[in-house]
This record gives structure tokens, C-alpha cells and sequence, in this order.
């Protein structure tokens, strides 16, 4: 939670580490226990990690506390792994002098960029392999195509789309779910509207039945991306 205070963020790091209740209100008792848990892992080959989400929205005071918990190390090795996930905003902050210190520490940045057609199928198709579906009997390809086009190959909106889809895709008895259904859904949750493709999309058909490679199949898992700071 990015709005936690110092103190309730040293309370909350503290129960997480199975600290003492003392380490929990001083903060001197908690760094020193803390260094203790974070060596002993360390000793049994554990690796030990802090994740922050929501880091765009992390106040400077705090996002400075959280740098300096990275000051735990060994002479060759650091103690605590920090990864920092956030919004697209979490770059501009980083640009702020105030925050300098923390943004040359960064070892490793990566951003999560939209799909484009082919990964927006593969993430959907393997989505559906994971959850025990076959992707050509659950979507068609104009279906696949309009969830790109309406959330523009965004992760977070493909899955709302897409969980909608298929619920108002069981009410309708439609299987698979035609891109009908989807532009539905689109206008309903104000995304991009999407009109037909042509006449001929009104019947929709399975993936594979029209002539060029099929957005199902055979497709190469999606590219594993990460926010990682």
C-alpha cells in the first residue's frame, strides 16, 4: 500500500519478517534485527526480496527509506533484492533530482510495452491453454482482432475484455465467442470502438477456416516482459 507512513511501513516489514514487536516502533532495533534475518537466509542460500507495487505513488520520504534498506549487504553481495513496479509515471518521478540517489542504484529497468496482433493472440491463447480451454473453440480470429483493436494490445484491459467476453458469450450460447459479442462488450466498458471488418464478419469463423495463417496453432509463447527496478 503506497500510502502506508515510515512508521506504519517499518510495523508492516516487521510482522512480514517475524521480527520482534520492539523492532516493529524503533527503528534502530529493527534494522539491526532485520540484518540478522537477512544474513541468516543468506547463510542457508535463501535469496530475499522486498517488492514495492503501486511505486509510482510512494511518497519521496518514504521511496528514500526504501533505498536505504538496500544498504544491507555483505562486502560482495546485497542482502535485500528491492524491485519497484509501477505505471508508466514511475519513470518521470525517477527523473526528479530529489530522487537521484535511488535512480543510480537501479541495476535493472524494464518496461512492459502493449502487444501487438500476434503477442494479443498468444497471451489470450495461452491464458486459455493455462485455464484448461482450447483457444480455437473459445474465440474466433475476427473476435481475437477486435480485442486488439478495442484495448490496443493492453494486458490489463485484454483480460477484462476478454473475462466479459466469454460471460456474455455463455449467455448468448455463442461458441466460440464471435467479435460481435466483443465489440458489445467494448461499447459497454467505453473502450475503442471497433466496427466490422466487412459483411462476410457477421457469420464469424473459426480460427484457421480462412485462408493465411491462423492467429491459433502454433504460436510462439508471448515475450515475458517486467517492470524491475
Amino acid at each position: 500500500n503506497p500510502t502506508l507512513t515510515r512508521a506504519e511501513f517499518y510495523e508492516f516489514l516487521s510482522r512480514e519478517f517475524g521480527l520482534s514487536e520492539q523492532a516493529a516502533v524503533s527503528k534502530t532495533k529493527f534494522l539491526e534485527e532485520m540484518e540478522t534475518v537477512l544474513e541468516a537466509r543468506f547463510a542457508e542460500g535463501g535469496l530475499t526480496g522486498l517488492v514495492i507495487d503501486e511505486a509510482q505513488s510512494v511518497p519521496d520520504d518514504l521511496l528514500e527509506e526504501i533505498r536505504l534498506l538496500g544498504n544491507i549487504e555483505t562486502a560482495s553481495t546485497k542482502l535485500l533484492n528491492i524491485v519497484l513496479a509501477g505505471q508508466p509515471e514511475l519513470l518521470d518521478r525517477l527523473k526528479d533530482p530529489s530522487l537521484q540517489p535511488l535512480k543510480q542504484r537501479i541495476a535493472l529497468r524494464c518496461e512492459l510495452k502493449t502487444f501487438d496482433l500476434s503477442e494479443t493472440a498468444s497471451y489470450i491463447a495461452g491464458r486459455l491453454r493455462i485455464a484448461g480451454g482450447s483457444p480455437q473453440e473459445i474465440f474466433t480470429q475476427e473476435a481475437v482482432k477486435a480485442i486488439y483493436d478495442a484495448t490496443e494490445g493492453l494486458p490489463r484491459t485484454i483480460n477484462v475484455l476478454c473475462e466479459n467476453a466469454l460471460i456474455s458469450g455463455f449467455a448468448d450460447q455463442a461458441r466460440p465467442v464471435p467479435a460481435r459479442i466483443v465489440r458489445e462488450v467494448a461499447h459497454e466498458f467505453e473502450l475503442r470502438e471497433v466496427p466490422p471488418a466487412d459483411a462476410a464478419e457477421a457469420t464469424d469463423v473459426r480460427p484457421g477456416e480462412k485462408e493465411g495463417r491462423p492467429l491459433f496453432g502454433s504460436v510462439a509463447r508471448p515475450k515475458r516482459r517486467f517492470s524491475i527496478f
